[in-house]
């Protein structure tokens, strides 16, 4: 019989007002949204100039329309098409829970495209300054994740393991937690290095590879102590879902930062 730490039980309800409920994980999602817009008004005016301040402001509605609809499509579309298709409406009932960080991502990238088009902005400097913040959401939704007990990690003897209140009696991963610790405070560190560095700065597309790459590096670690989605097991060569969507990315990534050159603006 392993020993386990107790989980400590945390009402994934933060406040409650008749039908009106303030759910951590809805604040995890307000929260990187808030501290990566207001970050990367600062990180758009560094030069080579990526926008101004005032175009952030608008532009962060592009991007929280691209994580909610992209981060919900990519759900159906990667982790449950089957259910989905013979359930559509479901699709719409967000409040169940079920958001994918990779189709969130392509909603990013598709909102990146189409506003630095409709605002002659560069595509790769923009992209630059705005996956530099990203980490600060990744970090407040795993702990999102560990408050709700959900996404738990793989059965373990680890001195630090936990008794999930729904995954069972066997102590496992807190998996959640290591994610954090990769995916938010590890990759915003280095990407933090690497936009404040202006050489680095000025090779348009290094930093958006260098967290493309970094994610990705990150999640295939992350996903080697988590348990995966019970309704998909493990995949191609043991593989889980999670990490067949990362392998794109560190290639991508790595492809970014080998062609990525300065741009024409001066650095200063």
């Amino acid at each position: 019989m392993l020993l386990a730490i107790p989980f400590p039980v945390i009402d994934p309800v933060l406040v409650e007002i008749g039908p009106l409920a303030i759910r951590w994980y809805a604040l995890a999602y307000i929260a990187g949204i808030v501290l990566g817009w207001q970050l990367a008004r600062r990180l758009v005016a560094l030069r080579p100039v990526a926008a101004t301040p005032e175009q952030i402001d608008d532009f962060v509605t592009w991007v929280t329309l691209g994580i909610i609809l992209g981060g919900r499509l990519g759900y159906v579309l990667f982790y449950r098409p089957g259910h989905y298709l013979w359930n559509p409406l479901e699709i719409l009932a967000v409040w169940q829970g079920g958001m994918s960080f990779h189709g969130g991502a392509a909603g990013v990238i598709i909102a990146i495209v189409l506003f630095a088009r409709r605002h002659g902005l560069d595509m790769l400097t923009l992209a630059d300054r705005t996956t530099a913040v990203v980490p600060i959401g990744l970090f407040f939704g795993r702990v999102a994740n560990f408050i709700n007990g959900e996404l738990w990690g793989r059965v373990s003897d680890v001195p630090w393991a936990m008794a999930f209140p729904h995954a069972g009696p066997e102590p496992r991963h807190p998996s959640q937690l290591y994610q954090a610790g990769l995916e938010g405070l590890a990759l915003f560190a280095l990407l933090m290095a690497l936009v404040f560095n202006p050489t680095i700065r000025a090779r348009r597309g290094f930093v958006s590879g260098a967290f493309l790459a970094g994610y990705g590096a990150a999640r295939l670690v992350g996903e080697l102590f988590r348990q995966p989605d019970a309704h998909l097991g493990f995949l191609f060569a043991g593989a889980t879902m999670g990490q067949l969507l990362s392998v794109p990315m560190v290639v991508v990534g790595a492809w970014l930062m080998m062609r990525a050159r300065p741009a024409r603006e001066a650095v200063a």
